[in-house]
């Protein structure tokens, strides 16, 4: 397949000029998505809609409207509403579901100019670590169809990677933009939450954790698409403005924890190549200290689970006892667990996440970033849940997890960026993390990290 060379900020600029238009960029996407069928990471196109869409775009640039996506291909994960175009969830009960009208972030995309070619690939309900489905199968990795690229944001994140699209947006409420991303080689940004509001949409079982989240090549596309789709909507009612960015990550308080301060096994290729990125940016001039968040009692994914659990069975609990065959067999697993759950579990589960989430809290009145790993391990086959092995131990299926879902229970920002590969070539991923509503901070902050670690 032939990867676009230019990046969002670089095609907006040429569309802009005059030196291509929307339509010849919207039709070389398209031409390019239907050449990599194969990835099954794009599972809905509508050429003429899109094709539409794009002369639209310069038709307004004629008039002399300002767009900064201008021309921009980009692809939407499947649990996001874009107005009529099918969208699923990856869901054989949503197969036929045409969105009635754009989410919020979508329309603000639309509104810059951007235009959507394809609908991205997710587990079913944005549920899972792997990115396959009853309905479309599996997405494959990009440098390796044998292998996952994670999920639930597998088909998002593989798009980019591929060079499909400079530019998609996923969902993350436990690192479904990050992870992927991080195990295909790009980056990927989970704002805070309310930080670009959520929906009009589907009914969520992830009880306000889940956020719209861009994944990208680089962070300069991942900022102009977050500037883009952020900012206060009445249409949600847990929107919330951030703060304007710090003038410079000199003097920020900076902090590396190497498992996160958890019990969890990293692979040794992701460890020493965390290790080293970390020796890199302090050659580089950054002053990083090794310290751990001190987490409460008890605390691991396992405490806040029954909540995704219980969310699942509240919404399709009483179709899974009709007919629990009509789901994928893992999320009907966590639907059965969700029905088992007493009120005390839940509420025990969202206890848990209270403490998660204030025990960031302090740790963040004391630093200012957090890098940690964004993975501990490389992609592994798509028929499995997860590596059978991490670290040399035992990996239970949710092992390749373990970093991401504290941040999500915290509400707090995070950005993974591409940081080393093994001997195969499979990348992981640089986790950076700072506190709640310093989404423009963390973005300047990343962007001379990932100049540091590309130079």
């Amino acid at each position: 397949m032939t990867k676009p060379t230019n990046s969002a900020r670089e095609i907006a600029a040429d569309v802009i000029a005059g030196r291509t238009t929307a339509v010849e960029t919207a039709r070389a996407a398209l031409a390019r998505i239907e050449a990599a069928k194969a990835l099954n990471a794009v599972v809905a196109v509508d050429p003429g809609r899109t094709l539409a869409d794009a002369a639209a775009v310069d038709v307004r640039l004629r008039v002399g409207e300002t767009m900064p996506l201008a021309g921009v291909p980009v692809i939407i994960k499947d649990n996001i509403w874009v107005g009529g175009w099918r969208v699923t969830q990856g869901s054989r009960l949503f197969a036929d579901f045409i969105a009635p009208r754009d989410a919020v972030a979508v329309e603000r995309l639309r509104n810059a100019g951007a235009v959507i070619v394809g609908i991205g690939a997710t587990s079913e309900f944005a549920s899972k670590g792997v990115t396959t489905s009853q309905l479309f199968g599996p997405t494959r990795h990009p440098l390796d169809p044998a292998l996952t690229p994670g999920g639930s944001s597998g088909g998002p994140a593989a798009a980019v990677a591929a060079g499909l699209v400079p530019l998609a947006i996923g969902t993350d409420a436990g690192g479904s933009s990050r992870r992927p991303p991080a195990h295909v080689g790009v980056a990927g940004f989970k704002p805070s939450y309310g930080a670009i509001p959520y929906g009009p949409g589907f009914a969520e079982p992830f009880f306000g954790l889940s956020v719209i989240a861009p994944i990208a090549a680089d962070v300069a596309d991942i900022a102009l698409a977050f500037e883009t789709m952020a900012g206060i909507d009445p249409r949600d009612p847990d929107a919330a403005g951030i703060a304007q960015a710090a003038e410079d990550i000199v003097g920020l308080r900076i902090a590396f924890s190497p498992r996160l301060g958890l019990d969890a096994a990293v692979d040794d290729v992701v460890a020493n190549g965390l290790v080293s990125a970390i020796a890199r940016l302090s050659a580089a001039g950054l002053g990083i200290t090794q310290r751990d968040p001190v987490w409460p009692a008890g605390a691991r994914e396992e405490a806040i689970m029954p909540l995704q659990h219980a969310g699942l069975a509240a919404l399709y609990g009483d179709t899974f006892r009709k007919d629990p065959a009509i789901f994928d067999p893992d999320i009907a697993r966590q639907i059965e667990r969700g029905l088992s759950w007493s009120g005390s579990d839940v509420a025990g589960a969202l206890i848990a996440s209270a403490a998660i989430a204030n025990a960031f809290a302090a740790f963040f009145t004391e630093v200012d970033l957090l890098l940690a790993p964004t993975v501990p391990c490389v992609a592994w086959p798509f028929t499995h849940a997860g590596p059978e092995t991490i670290g040399g131990r035992a990996a239970s299926p949710r092992a390749h997890a373990v970093f991401t879902p504290f941040v999500n229970h915290a509400r707090l920002p995070a950005i993974s960026l591409p940081c080393g590969a093994d001997a195969n070539g499979l990348p992981f991923g640089l986790q950076i993390i700072a506190r709640r509503g310093q989404d423009r901070t963390l973005l300047r902050a990343a962007r001379q990290i990932e100049a540091q670690l590309r130079a």
